[in-house]
């Protein structure tokens, strides 16, 4: 009896919100203060009714429907739903038009460090109310070890409480920005992609496109753990209980994205793309770990669509896709740059599996990653999205054979000299101003803005 009051209540709620939430008023809050307790918001569907719209609404609950035989474990409520039992430490970040304030936060009933989305609903567009209803609404859909858990949502006063674990390392994006600044080694990017992978194969199971696959969606925590997160332009593929072959939709606020989106995407024509599009992504996000930026960087967004359709294919750089001449120029003047291969190189000294050579005069791309490396950045980044593999299919791949460590093992040993934020202790912060500087100067490194949590 009580969850279906609670469902009517999650339609009213968002019948409230759409018809009657102009910006600035109490009208939506007032509302839920009289329906629900904040106890209550902790077994309501929330933002599971209408997310993404109507039509996005129905896939959401085709999907559920259609794959009801996976196992699923609750990850939602683990944490309370009470701002109480949180400290809030530090701002890290802020993001959606300064609506988004991301904290540092310590859960007082077992002193773990977590992160706290706070967005201030009242200032929120529908539109924006919308975009999170999707994301919100998946994370509780999805449960998987890759993928980010929610540990608990709530609201306080006027704001929407996210929780999520802390993922100490940051994303991969900023450990190529702060440290690795021309590209990890081929071993480290191997235990992150086949993390991707794992999450990848999860999402496209369910029956989902992620459509925002980069590498500052990928985070690291302190034991290892690589999750994907960005999930709120996730698009799914059921209609009506059955897969559709393709989907036309263009990911909403995707301007950041452009670089790692494929060909097809981009095209918008009738033949619509499905989740091999999420294969090319992974490709452009391998050359960008590797090479230490994104692909077509700083071109034009119209010049950048060319170059895609016209079949251009980014590579791994390195001794065999840069000539000679360049490797001898400074880094700032050689056309590897751009991360699109222009020729094959020869000779000079070379070293595998992406380790730079100590007589490489300079230039860190006088390197040489292994052929199963280029090979399987060459296989996802197949223009023809029929030639792509399945997420399920690259996990085998011989590519993969060179990890013989879990990552909990071996992912912070190859992450050195980088040491994971966890490393400041609870005492040195709890009263501490200096504990405090400390903490924000350890965390400075990190791109919040970009890094979905």
């Amino acid at each position: 009896m009580l969850s279906s009051c609670l469902h009517r209540y999650s339609l009213d709620v968002f019948s409230a919100l759409h018809v009657t939430h102009p910006k600035g008023s109490m009208s939506f809050l007032r509302w839920v203060s009289e329906k629900l307790s904040v106890e209550s918001l902790r077994d309501l569907d929330l933002f599971g009714e209408q997310a993404q719209g109507v039509s996005h609404r129905k896939a959401h609950e085709d999907s559920r429907e259609s794959l009801t035989s996976l196992p699923r474990r609750d990850t939602m409520g683990s944490f309370l739903p009470d701002n109480g039992s949180y400290e809030l430490l530090t701002v890290i970040g802020r993001g959606l038009d300064d609506l988004m304030t991301v904290n540092l936060a310590r859960y007082r009933p077992t002193g773990e460090h977590i992160a706290i989305r706070r967005i201030d609903l009242e200032s929120c567009t529908n539109d924006m109310v919308t975009y999170l209803q999707g994301e919100l609404h998946v994370s509780k859909l999805f449960h998987h070890s890759s993928i980010l858990p929610y540990k608990s949502i709530f609201i306080a006063e006027n704001e929407l409480w996210v929780i999520s674990p802390f993922m100490a390392y940051g994303s991969a994006r900023d450990l190529i920005c702060s440290h690795f600044t021309d590209g990890m080694t081929e071993l480290t990017i191997a235990y992150i992609l086949l993390g991707m992978l794992r999450a990848l194969e999860y999402i496209h199971h369910m029956g989902y496109v992620h459509r925002s696959v980069k590498a500052s969606h990928v985070l690291i925590s302190a034991d290892g753990q690589v999750c994907m997160s960005g999930l709120r332009s996730i698009f799914s593929l059921i209609r009506h209980g059955q897969r559709a072959r393709v989907v036309h939709d263009f990911p909403q606020y995707s301007v950041k994205v452009l670089p790692w989106l494929s060909p097809e995407v981009l095209q918008q024509n009738l033949q619509g793309y499905d989740s091999r599009s999420d294969i090319y992504s992974l490709g452009i996000t391998a050359c960008e770990l590797a090479n230490g930026h994104v692909p077509f960087k700083d071109m034009p967004a119209t010049q950048m669509l060319l170059e895609k359709l016209n079949g251009t294919v980014p590579c791994l750089l390195d001794t065999t896709t840069i000539p000679p001449e360049e490797l001898s120029l400074k880094p700032s003047r050689s056309g590897a740059d751009s991360g699109i291969c222009e020729g094959m190189g020869a000779g000079g000294p070379r070293h595998s599996n992406g380790e730079p050579s100590s007589s490489s005069g300079g230039h860190p791309y006088n390197r040489t990653f292994s052929p199963h490396f280029h090979a399987f950045v060459e296989l996802c980044l197949q223009r023809d999205p029929e030639k792509r593999p399945s997420a399920t299919n690259l996990t085998g791949h011989p590519f993969f054979k060179q990890i013989k460590r879990r990552p909990s093992e071996a992912l912070p040993e190859l992450l050195r000299p980088v040491s994971p934020i966890t490393s400041f202790e609870t005492s040195r912060l709890h009263g501490s101003p200096s504990g405090l500087a400390s903490l924000e100067s350890g965390l400075s490194h990190l791109d919040m803005d970009d890094w979905d949590f």
